[in-house]
């Protein structure tokens, strides 16, 4: 059966579809020898010999979907022209090729969805702004209830204390909290936070939409099931967003 190249590639976990579709477009694609740019271009995956950036695509290859807890000051990429480190030294071993979806700040750490599956990243990154991401936020200082409410609104988000892990030993200077929201801005964050004399100190995702890093130590990852990465897509807030868009 025919299908898009761009959604060919993307299916063996060379690249996502939109990076396949800028592979196609560089001249980067070669269906049965013969270089290809046109992104509506079909092939046969089972008849055409297809080359994407140098490699073969062959058959099904295993899907994978993973959330990754990212440590502080690791680029939230496979591979940094700065010679940072970056999410690969977190995946030492993995034999599949994974991409992130979505992106995470250097400086911040927590929960990083990866996998090879084009389509399902596809989506996600369709309904990103659909989809709510939780945050612990540590500031400068002690922000008061109308604090929260008023940063809450500006920001278009629910904004709470959380138990502070030095409290019970009395040192707790600067305090944590939990923001919930949608498309999640940490630029606008850290301006709002430094404008209002709580200046952001550090920065963990916790949760995106169903998902949780829960449990997964610093650096490490754990790999979850096709259904549960789906429910990223099926969350009844996700609907009823991409149905009003």
């Amino acid at each position: 059966m025919e299908e898009r190249l761009q959604k060919i590639i993307a299916r063996a976990g060379i690249a996502s579809r939109r990076h396949a579709e800028q592979l196609i477009l560089s001249g980067q694609v070669r269906l049965n020898g013969r270089v290809v740019r046109e992104l509506g271009t079909k092939a046969d995956a089972g008849k055409d010999r297809i080359e994407a950036a140098g490699k073969i695509v062959g058959g099904e290859e295993r899907r994978v979907y993973i959330v990754l807890n990212k440590p502080p000051e690791v680029v939230a990429t496979m591979a940094d022209p700065e010679g940072r480190k970056t999410l690969r030294n977190c995946l030492r071993g993995l034999p599949e090729r994974v991409y992130p979806v979505g992106n995470l700040e250097y400086a911040a750490s927590g929960l990083v969805f990866l996998t090879n599956d084009g389509d399902l990243a596809a989506e996600m990154l369709k309904n990103w702004a659909h989809l709510e991401q939780v945050y612990h936020a540590k500031v400068k200082g002690m922000l008061t209830l109308p604090d929260l409410e008023r940063l809450g609104k500006e920001i278009g988000a629910r904004m709470q204390t959380v138990r502070q892990p030095d409290a019970t030993r009395g040192r707790a200077a600067n305090f944590w909290y939990e923001i919930r929201m949608k498309d999640f801005k940490n630029e606008t964050l850290r301006r709002l936070m430094f404008k209002g004399k709580h200046p952001l100190e550090k920065l963990k995702r916790i949760g995106l939409g169903p998902l949780s890093v829960e449990g997964i130590p610093r650096g490490r990852y754990r790999l979850i099931e096709k259904k549960e990465a789906e429910k990223l897509l099926k969350s009844e807030h996700v609907r009823k967003e991409a149905k009003r868009a």
